[in-house]
């Protein structure tokens, strides 16, 4: 029997209530004493708006919403999933993982549920491996998750950092098939840049040591983002042998607009094909990627049987990239 195919069948989203205007964040920034303004952060970072969760929302709770979500997409039932990855840096608990507690909440036992943490590649990373695993017969519905409460590990104090990130979760259903649908992927890490992008903390007998909040040397980032983002499209397409000119959608990590402007350049990709939603969700680290790509399947822009490139760039450093038919 030959090994199967994997394709999308469900997508779907979820964005806590409470949303923050530019202004809305500049006034409270302000109180604090810390001085930015919604131009600054415009031409900085194309971000308008951000999301973030109440104080006794948890990542699994966030995953729940856009789990059902992509289940009803998909006409899928939870008892029908045999696997269940989520992708965040934000995880309820130091252990266990997410997924587990997102599995319970989901009211389903049995199936393997494990946590991938690569940051801003997350989901990348963990629809990489619900493929391999379809493909190996290991699994055959699989829920893969990108969900984060970024806000709580940003530092308020430093204005460079705190208004790039908001929270959100995005979900997808794998499943096996008969057609191909995830065509190609390219996955990397060089942990050499550990320090341009962390949260250099930890628990330790019982209270958090180190610097648990948010560090990062934008510049740094920047650079390394857009040509390693270009290296890896080029390496997922030339895996799938096609090239730039087959992708209906480059659907991008949402870190910040100028990354993505200079990633569809190299590219040779009009803006008109890039997913864009950093203006309204800010960067949501693993959330980004199926955050976007469900609001592009329900807002008619993105259709079935379309092309898509999905990749991603975050700490550690990680990066890694998707080809998909829809």
């Amino acid at each position: 029997m030959t090994r199967p195919y994997s394709r999308i069948t469900g997508t779907g989203s979820y964005l806590p209530p409470r949303r923050l205007s530019n202004a809305d964040l500049v006034a409270e920034l302000a109180a604090k004493g810390v001085e930015t303004s919604d131009d600054w952060i415009v031409e900085r970072t194309g971000i308008r708006a951000r999301h973030f969760a109440a104080p006794d929302v948890a990542c699994s709770d966030l995953a729940l919403h856009a789990a059902q979500n992509a289940l009803q997409a998909a006409g899928v039932e939870a008892k029908d999933i045999d696997l269940i990855i989520v992708a965040t840096s934000t995880p309820d608990m130091v252990f266990p993982s997410s997924a587990c507690i997102l599995q319970n909440k989901l009211g389903i036992a049995g199936c393997p549920a494990f946590d991938v943490q690569a940051v801003c590649s997350g989901f990348v990373y963990a629809l990489t491996v619900a493929d391999a695993m379809i493909r190996t017969g290991t699994a055959t519905k699989a829920l893969v998750v990108g969900a984060e409460v970024f806000s709580r590990i940003l530092d308020f104090s430093d204005r460079t950092t705190c208004v790039l990130f908001g929270d959100g979760a995005g979900a997808v259903v794998l499943e096996a098939s008969d057609t191909p649908g995830i065509l190609a992927s390219d996955l990397h890490a060089d942990g050499k840049h550990v320090g341009i992008l962390c949260v250099p903390g930890h628990v330790s007998g019982g209270a958090a040591s180190g610097h648990p909040l948010l560090k990062m040397d934008g510049p740094a980032v920047f650079k390394l983002a857009v040509g390693v983002l270009e290296d890896a499209a080029r390496a997922t397409l030339a895996k799938a042998g096609k090239t730039q000119e087959d992708i209906d959608w480059l659907v991008p990590h949402q870190a910040n607009i100028r990354i993505m402007q200079s990633t569809a350049k190299r590219l040779k990709l009009s803006m008109d094909k890039v997913m864009v939603t950093v203006d309204q969700h800010g960067n949501t680290s693993a959330a980004s990627i199926p955050l976007a790509l469900d609001s592009g399947v329900r807002s008619g822009k993105i259709k079935k049987g379309e092309t898509l490139m999905l990749e991603g760039v975050g700490g550690g450093f990680t990066w890694g990239a998707v080809l998909l038919n829809l």
